[in-house]
C-alpha cells in the first residue's frame, strides 16, 4: 500500500457512509438525518459545505487573477490545480446544498422566478454562472486527450482571457454577497461577528483563504506522489497571504473598534472566548509564522501556516453561519453524525475526483506516474486465503469498492431505526392566542411565538369597524372568530368547507339537491352560495372575496396578514420601515411558562395520531395569570 491508496481508501470509505446518509435523507427527509429545527436551520451543511465551500474554492479566481491580470508568471504551474480545486469546489458546494434544500428539486425555481432584492438570489445566480465559467476554463485540459475535440478545445483556448474576466468577477461578487445575506440579521447575529461591512470582511478572507487553499493543495498532493515539495512558490504565496490578513486584521479589529465593540472581546463569555480564538488561528498566528522567513520557507511551516488560515476561516463561516446566533435563539445546536457524515463524504468525493484528473490529465507539468499501474509489480498474495486480486489497478479498485461497500452497509446498520420514517407534514393543531388585550401568538405553544398587542392594533387601524380587516370571516353563528378557527393546522392546509360532512348522515345530513340544482351539472359554480345558508360568515362589511374555503396553515394566515400591512406601512412612511423585518415581531423572547413538552396523541376529530403540546389551555391559562400576564 502506499500514500495515494491508503488515502483513497478512506476516502472510498467515508464516501460509503455519506452515500448511506444522502439515501436515507432523500428517502424519509431532513428530519431523521440531522438536528436542526425551526430556531436552528442552518447548521454544519450550509455553515461547512456552502459558505466554507465557496471561500474555499476561492484559490480559482485568486490565482487566474495573480497570473493574467498581474502577470505573476512564476505561479503559471499552480493556475490548472487551482482552477480543477475551485471547479470541484463549487460542484461540491452545489451537492451540499441539494442535500439541505427541504425541496432539491425546487432548486430551478431561482432560474425562472428572479427576486433581484435578495443576496441569495445573486450568491445563487453567481455561482451557477462561475461553476460554468469555471467549467469551460478547465474543459481545454481534458479535451487535449482526445484529437477529435481540438477544434472545441481551439475555440476555448481563444476565449480563455475573457472567461479568466467574467470569472473573476462573477467570483467576487458573489463572495462579498455571502456577508451580504447576513446584514438582515443584526438582532439575531452577536455583535463581534455583525457589521455593515461583512461584504468586504468575506471578499478580503476569501483572498487569503484562496491563497492558502491552493499551498494546502499543492502541499497534499506533492506529499501523497511523493513529490519535491513546491516551497518557493508556496512561500511566495504565503508571503502574499501576510499583507492579505493584515489588511483583514485591521478591517476587522477597526470596525469593532468604531462600534464601541472592543470590551466585548475580552468579557469572558462564551463568543468572547470563540471570536478570539477564530482570529487567533485563522490571522494572528499565521501572519506571525509567515513574517519569519526560516519558517516561511520550510515544508513544515508552510503546512502549518496555510492550514491554520484554512482551518480558521472556515471556523469563522460556521460561527457567522449559526453559532454566533445560539445565545440569541436560545437554542442549543450539535450536528448529528450522519451532518458530519454528508459533510466528509462531499469533501471525499471532490477530492477523489481532483486526485483522478491529476492522474489522467496533465494538471502539472509532468503527470504523476500512477501508482497502481506498474506492469512490473510482482503479485501480492492474502495472506490468509492465499487470492491474489489481479493487476495492481484491479487491485486497487476491488479494495476501494469492497471499502465503499461495506461504509454503505454500515451506514445503513447504525441508523436509529425507529426514527427512520416519514411522516410528511407533521399535523399540529393551532390554538388559540393567549392573553387580553396584548396576545401571545404561539400556535402549536413551542415557546417561538410573538407578543401581538391587539388593543394597539385596533386603536391604530381606526377602533372596531378595523376588525374586518383580520376577522374576515367567522365560522357559523359566531362573532369575530379567532384566526386558529379556521386556520386549524400549523404548517397544513385546512378544508374549513367539509364537502363530504354537509352530506354525510352524521354530519350537516344534506341532501345534494339542496345545493345543487337537479337539472345543472354538480359543479362549484353552479351550487349554491355558503352565504345563503350561513348569513353571519362573514363579518360584517367584509368582501366575500376568497375563491376556495381551503385556508391556508395557520404560520402562513399569520404571515401573510400581518405583513400584508406592515409592507404597506413601511412603503407610506419611511420611519416604519422596521415594520417589515422579522425581528420586528420575532424578538426571540421565550416565556418560561411556556416550556412544554410536545407528545404524540389520538385525534377525536380526525382519528389519527398528532402532535399536541403536553398541557391544557386551561392550564397555560391558569399559569399565565400566576406569571401576571
Amino acid at each position: 500500500m502506499n500514500r495515494v491508496q491508503n488515502t483513497k481508501t478512506v476516502l472510498w470509505t467515508l464516501l460509503g457512509l455519506a452515500a448511506a446518509v444522502g439515501v436515507t435523507r432523500f428517502v424519509f427527509g431532513l428530519g431523521v438525518t440531522t438536528n436542526l429545527t425551526d430556531a436552528t436551520p442552518w447548521g454544519v451543511w450550509i455553515g461547512f459545505d456552502v459558505m466554507a465551500g465557496v471561500a474555499l474554492a476561492g484559490g480559482g479566481f485568486v490565482m487566474t487573477a495573480m497570473f493574467y491580470i498581474f502577470k505573476r508568471e512564476q505561479y503559471h504551474d499552480l493556475v490548472k490545480p487551482a482552477v480543477l480545486t475551485a471547479f470541484l469546489g463549487y460542484i461540491a458546494v452545489v451537492g451540499g446544498l441539494l442535500v439541505d434544500l427541504g425541496l432539491p428539486w425546487n432548486i430551478w425555481h431561482m432560474i425562472i422566478y428572479w427576486n433581484p432584492h435578495s443576496p441569495l438570489f445573486e450568491v445563487g445566480w453567481c455561482v451557477m454562472l462561475y461553476s460554468t465559467v469555471l467549467a469551460l476554463e478547465f474543459s481545454p485540459v481534458p479535451l487535449e486527450e482526445f484529437s477529435r475535440y481540438a477544434r472545441i478545445r481551439s475555440v476555448l483556448m481563444k476565449v480563455r482571457f475573457p472567461l479568466v474576466l467574467v470569472g473573476i468577477m462573477l467570483s467576487t461578487l458573489h463572495q462579498s454577497s455571502l456577508g451580504s445575506l447576513f446584514l438582515i440579521m443584526p438582532q439575531k447575529m452577536h455583535a463581534l461577528w455583525y457589521s455593515a461591512i461583512m461584504p468586504v470582511q468575506f471578499f478580503v478572507s476569501a483572498v487569503a483563504l484562496g491563497l492558502m487553499m491552493v499551498s494546502l493543495e499543492s502541499l497534499a498532493s506533492h506529499w501523497l506522489y511523493r513529490r519535491k515539495p513546491d516551497t518557493k512558490r508556496v512561500a511566495g504565496l504565503a508571503k502574499a497571504a501576510i499583507w492579505v490578513l493584515a489588511v483583514y486584521l485591521i478591517v476587522k479589529l477597526g470596525d469593532i473598534a468604531l462600534a464601541g465593540e472592543w470590551g466585548m472581546m475580552f468579557d469572558g463569555s462564551w463568543e468572547s472566548n470563540l471570536f478570539v480564538t477564530e482570529l487567533l488561528l485563522s490571522t494572528i498566528i499565521p501572519i506571525v509564522l509567515f513574517s519569519i522567513p526560516r519558517i516561511r520557507l520550510s515544508a513544515g511551516g508552510q503546512w502549518v501556516g496555510s492550514f491554520l488560515v484554512v482551518f480558521g476561516m472556515i471556523f469563522n463561516r460556521m460561527n457567522v453561519g449559526g453559532l454566533s446566533m445560539l445565545s440569541t435563539t436560545g437554542d442549543s445546536y450539535v450536528p448529528s453524525w450522519m451532518e458530519i457524515a454528508v459533510s466528509l463524504g462531499v469533501v471525499s468525493a471532490a477530492a477523489l475526483a481532483f486526485l483522478f484528473a491529476v492522474e489522467r490529465f496533465h494538471i502539472w507539468d509532468k503527470r504523476p506516474r500512477h501508482p497502481e499501474s506498474d506492469p512490473h509489480t510482482e503479485p501480492v498474495f492474502d495472506y490468509s486465503s492465499r487470492v491474489w486480486l489481479g493487476t495492481p489497478l484491479v487491485a486497487a479498485r476491488t479494495k476501494y469498492s469492497l471499502a465503499f461497500i461495506l461504509a454503505f452497509a454500515l451506514g445503513f446498520a447504525f441508523m436509529p431505526g425507529d426514527e427512520i420514517q416519514s411522516k410528511g407534514v407533521k399535523m399540529i393543531p393551532a390554538q388559540r392566542a393567549l392573553g387580553g388585550d396584548t396576545l401571545f401568538v404561539d400556535g402549536n405553544h413551542n415557546s417561538f411565538g410573538t407578543m401581538f398587542n391587539h388593543a394597539r392594533h385596533v386603536d391604530s387601524l381606526g377602533s372596531k369597524e378595523s376588525c374586518v380587516k383580520c376577522h374576515h370571516m367567522n365560522i357559523p353563528k359566531d362573532k369575530q372568530s379567532a384566526c386558529s378557527d379556521c386556520h386549524r393546522n400549523m404548517y397544513a392546509t385546512t378544508d374549513v368547507f367539509r364537502h363530504d360532512w354537509h352530506g354525510d348522515h352524521d354530519g350537516a345530513n344534506i341532501s345534494c339537491y339542496v345545493c345543487h340544482q337537479p337539472e345543472m351539472e354538480k359543479q362549484k359554480s353552479s351550487a349554491m352560495k355558503c352565504r345563503d345558508c350561513h348569513s353571519d360568515l362573514y363579518a360584517d362589511s367584509a368582501a366575500d372575496t376568497l375563491d376556495t374555503y381551503l385556508a391556508s396553515s395557520y404560520v402562513d394566515a399569520m404571515h401573510k396578514q400581518c405583513m400584508a400591512c406592515h409592507q404597506l406601512a413601511g412603503a407610506k412612511d419611511s420611519t416604519k420601515a422596521t415594520l417589515t423585518l422579522c425581528v420586528t415581531c420575532h424578538t426571540g423572547a421565550q416565556p418560561d411558562y411556556l416550556q412544554v413538552k410536545m407528545i404524540e396523541v389520538l385525534s377525536p376529530h380526525s382519528g389519527e395520531n398528532v402532535i399536541m403540546p403536553d398541557i391544557t389551555l386551561e392550564t397555560a391559562m391558569k399559569q399565565e395569570e400566576q406569571v401576571g400576564r
